[in-house]
């Protein structure tokens, strides 16, 4: 679709990313694009996609990524992880470590209970 929400949203980032790349705020900053799933690899009988975990997409820029790479494949039909899969907790810890937030200390709750910030993760900066 011409005036769908894609050519709006190729816009819209790019020219974010630019932006505080010209400011020198592209260091600073870690601009991400996510939705909390993919979709699934086939049209269905209401000409939509229906909901699908297996495969997501993840735009992220700044910080500590280095632009221009694509971490991760999937198989042809984009159905399943093929080749360096990445977690939702992956991408959560590259977010908290960005903030500064160590993911693998344990803090204490109310009750004196230790709480992991995330169960697993890896930073993404360091797969790269």
């Amino acid at each position: 679709m011409v005036n769908g929400f894609l050519p709006r949203w190729d816009q819209a980032y790019s020219a974010l990313i630019e932006d505080l790349d010209q400011r020198g705020l592209l260091e600073t900053t870690l601009v991400l694009g996510w939705g909390e799933f993919g979709r699934t690899p086939r049209v269905n009988k209401d000409n939509g996609r229906d909901h699908y975990p297996n495969v997501f997409s993840a735009c992220i820029a700044g910080g500590k990524i280095k632009g221009g790479r694509a971490i991760g494949s999937s198989d042809v039909k984009g159905a399943f992880p093929k080749d360096n899969p990445i977690q939702p907790q992956d991408v959560l810890a590259t977010l908290y470590d960005h903030l500064g937030v160590d993911v693998h200390k344990d803090y204490l709750d109310l009750a004196g209970r230790p709480i992991r910030t995330l169960p697993h993760g890896r930073v993404l900066a360091e797969l790269m």
